[in-house]
């Protein structure tokens, strides 16, 4: 709309309503900033509200001067690198050229780089923004810092947002500077060496959830994998040996029989690797071995693929809501009434399925409520509040119970059903059959490892015990013991 392109994306109603970034302090810190865009201001408030004294320098400041907070001083971009010894410089790298005006003004200042490159820019360009600021100003100590940060984290505060702040240069006592405003800001600094690694913290926005690629794409192979073998059993079969139209299934019934499928795979897969581990462990007798690097990795996804499981999961119990809500199933309702009007059977009670179904209904809920402890527990905020063995117990001992409740949840609810040969669709097996094996092998592996022989052995390893790994010492020629075996 005409004139709405002129207003902030970024209210500065929290700016009003703060008494405390009114005035800075006797002898606070002046801090530059160069740029009034929206990290601009979120910066400038920040500051102001750490108890920094900052002054704006930008090319029209009475008509930005009212954006920011104020007891910031909004001046032109000449008058504003005058005093402070710190500038931060807040605007795209195609304009640093426009500040090469202020070289003199400049010379011998702290400059701190806070902008991100596109995707394209950072393909197209061999240096970081960082280092071509630094070309521009060989007289200045350019510092990477803050490109990280949203302008929103900065507005609102760390607890809403990442607090760990990259840093590096080529200057220790600049990048000392600058930690030191970053704790002062509520941040947590990163020392991220030389200013040749801007160009990997400039990479770092640019990531979207790189530790959830591999993870999301396992989840999507396992579900297309299941997908399609159900769809294989419970439509195609129908309609090629008995001319049954059941194409309807494919969107509700289909995939709520996939969903189950990929969440209990999905969670055997985050207690596997840990199996696996222990197995090399104490086949080795060492934990100073490094493990595969297709071990570690799988290692370190194991947070990813267990949130991906309940998210699984939760699908599954959702769409086991909708069910009874569908036409085909009123249908389904309908027709077994007048059939068993037709039998003349006014009783219909099985037992043994009363049964079946009270427990595996009854598990599934319980499988269902650990893994939603799992999720909650994985959060950062609510890890940070627990202690190491805490965590440990949520997310290992309770995880296992989560594993071995979802395993009888499967079993109940196949029953019987492995060892009917009229579930063998195509002479293919019931799929909850598939799903046992990772998750059975991993339950008696875990039961092994308690066994008195094992557990032992493997308690002493993880606390740094080694077969054969005896070293020597030598003590001085005036001791009374020429030399010790250590086993430490």
């Amino acid at each position: 709309m005409p004139g709405e392109i002129d207003k902030p994306l970024i209210s500065h109603h929290l700016v009003d309503s703060d008494g405390s970034l009114a005035e800075p302090p006797v002898g606070a810190l002046k801090v530059g900033i160069l740029g009034s865009g929206d990290f601009a201001r979120s910066l400038a408030t920040r500051l102001v509200g750490s108890g920094f004294s900052v002054v704006v320098g930008s090319r029209n400041p009475k008509r930005t001067a009212g954006l920011f907070p104020s007891s910031a001083q909004v001046t032109f971009q000449e008058e504003a690198v005058t005093s402070p010894g710190i500038i931060f410089v807040a605007v795209f790298r195609e304009h640093y050229s426009s500040l090469c005006g202020l070289s003199d003004q400049l010379a011998g200042k702290i400059l701190v780089d806070v902008s991100n490159p596109t995707e394209q820019e950072h393909l197209r360009h061999l240096e970081s923004n960082a280092e071509y600021l630094a070309s521009l100003f060989p007289t200045c100590t350019v510092v990477k810092a803050f490109n990280v940060i949203s302008a929103w984290t900065l507005q609102a505060g760390p607890r809403d947002g990442n607090r760990q702040v990259p840093i590096c240069s080529d200057q220790p006592e600049a990048k000392r500077t600058i930690s030191e405003m970053v704790h002062a800001m509520g941040f947590m600094p990163l020392d991220m060496g030389s200013l040749v690694s801007a160009r990997e913290v400039e990479a770092m926005p640019l990531h979207l959830l790189p530790a959830w690629k591999v993870p999301a794409l396992l989840a999507l192979g396992l579900f297309v994998c299941f997908f399609a073998y159900n769809f294989t059993r419970d439509v195609l079969q129908p309609y090629v040996q008995e001319g049954k139209n059941k194409f309807y299934k494919l969107p509700v019934s289909v995939v709520n029989t996939t969903l189950p499928c990929v969440a209990y795979v999905l969670l055997s897969l985050v207690y596997l690797p840990g199996v696996l581990a222990a197995t090399l462990q104490l086949r080795r007798g060492t934990k100073y071995h490094r493990f595969p690097d297709w071990l570690d990795h799988w290692l370190q996804h194991r947070k990813q693929i267990g949130l991906l499981s309940f998210f699984c999961a939760a699908l599954h119990a959702l769409y086991s809501f909708c069910l009874p809500l569908r036409r085909s199933h009123r249908y389904d309702l309908v027709n077994l009434a007048v059939k068993q009007m037709l039998t003349n059977k006014s009783h219909l009670w099985v037992e043994e399925e009363v049964w079946r179904m009270e427990i595996y209904l009854s598990l599934g809920v319980l499988a269902l409520g650990t893994l939603s402890l799992l999720a909650i527990t994985s959060l950062p905020s609510i890890a940070n509040s627990l202690n190491w063995r805490e965590f440990s117990f949520v997310q290992s001992t309770l995880g296992f119970v989560a594993l071995v409740l979802s395993t009888l949840h499967t079993l109940t609810y196949g029953w019987t059903r492995a060892f009917e040969e009229s579930r063998y669709k195509f002479y293919l097996p019931p799929t909850f059959t598939l799903t046992l094996l990772v998750p059975c092998v991993i339950i008696l592996a875990k039961g092994l490892f308690l066994l008195p022989c094992f557990s032992r052995r493997l308690t002493k390893i993880r606390r740094g015990w080694e077969k054969d790994g005896a070293v020597k010492f030598t003590l001085p020629a005036d001791s009374i013991l020429a030399e010790k075996t250590s086993h430490v």
